[in-house]
């Protein structure tokens, strides 16, 4: 089976033409190198999968015949991806916690001013 209809099949991807896609542009890799959508998937090969900033891991357990329930996924799948992988996406979401919430509006000029005396303490400090 083709790699792209696999992972469809497999519920990773909504469509053939997202995975078909995802292979494209090299977030697709079997055994460390990129693949072309045609590769043909057997069973016990690992694939690197990229997606939403993280790397899954999957082991080929058997090849479905055609898409399966959700509940019968891991029945052609494991997923093996290191819990790091996860801890890495949790940490991004701290990181990216700005001052100012989404939709809160434009900065009233208390923040401004302090928008301006925080750039100005840096720049005082790194030279």
């Amino acid at each position: 089976m083709r790699i792209d209809k696999y992972l469809w099949c497999i519920r990773l991807f909504k469509t053939r033409s997202l995975a078909t896609e995802a292979c494209k542009k090299g977030h697709i890799k079997i055994d460390a190198t990129n693949i072309k959508a045609s590769k043909e998937v057997y069973g016990n090969e690992e694939i690197i999968i990229r997606k939403n900033q993280i790397n899954y891991t999957i082991q080929v357990l058997d090849i479905p015949q055609n898409r399966v329930s959700a509940k019968l996924v891991d029945l052609y799948r494991k997923d093996i991806t290191p819990k790091e992988a996860f801890e890495k996406t949790e940490l991004l979401k701290y990181s990216k916690d700005y001052y100012r919430k989404k939709g809160t509006g434009r900065p009233t000029k208390k923040d401004r001013r302090d928008i301006e005396d925080y750039y100005d303490s840096t720049a005082t400090s790194e030279s």
